[in-house]
């Protein structure tokens, strides 16, 4: 999923460019760098170090990129837009909804590619409206619904967060280093 706008080819580091000032530009720059770094992160694991907790909060590599793509959507899509959602929380274990959890038949390949769908959504509603709206009252938010300014901002945090964890996941599994 690495974008080119981010900067050039050859730095997988790439923040977006220091002269941005649209602060619409500048969040879609930044939750494609975090993307951008989960996919290098999630490269090269096998499949069962995919599956296995390294941490004591239990979850999985793949649980993880499956939780940011439901995450981003829940936000932008269900919160934003107000659109009705079959299961919003459907990165979450049936039993115990406070879990993440995995289908066995679940893939990298098809989350990456459902995660690239939710950020192709995410950046139609950073493109096509003003930071300042507010959410819809019809999905997550029936009342005091935030901006999209402060939804943008959270799902930023949620990712900075949560790749952060996988880079130490990375390092335990692999010795594995960097952004």
């Amino acid at each position: 999923m690495a974008h080119p706008d981010n900067g050039p080819e050859a730095d997988p580091f790439a923040e977006p460019a220091g002269s941005l000032s649209d602060p619409s530009a500048l969040l879609i720059g930044y939750l494609r760098t975090y993307r951008d770094a989960l996919d290098r992160k999630l490269a090269g694991l096998s499949d069962d170090q995919l599956r296995t907790a390294v941490l004591p909060s239990g979850w999985t590599p793949i649980e993880l990129l499956k939780h940011l793509a439901y995450m981003e959507r829940r936000w932008f899509v269900w919160g934003f837009l107000g659109r009705d959602l079959h299961d919003p929380f459907g990165d979450r274990d049936p039993a115990d909804r406070r879990r993440w959890a995995v289908a066995a038949d679940d893939t990298v390949a098809a989350l990456q590619a459902f995660l690239g769908e939710q950020a192709a959504a995410t950046e139609r509603v950073l493109s096509e409206h003003r930071l300042d709206e507010v959410a819809a009252t019809t999905g997550r938010f029936p009342t005091d619904p935030p901006t999209l300014a402060w939804i943008g901002f959270h799902v930023l945090q949620e990712y900075a967060r949560h790749v952060g964890h996988l880079d130490a996941v990375r390092e335990l599994i692999d010795s594995r280093t960097g952004e």
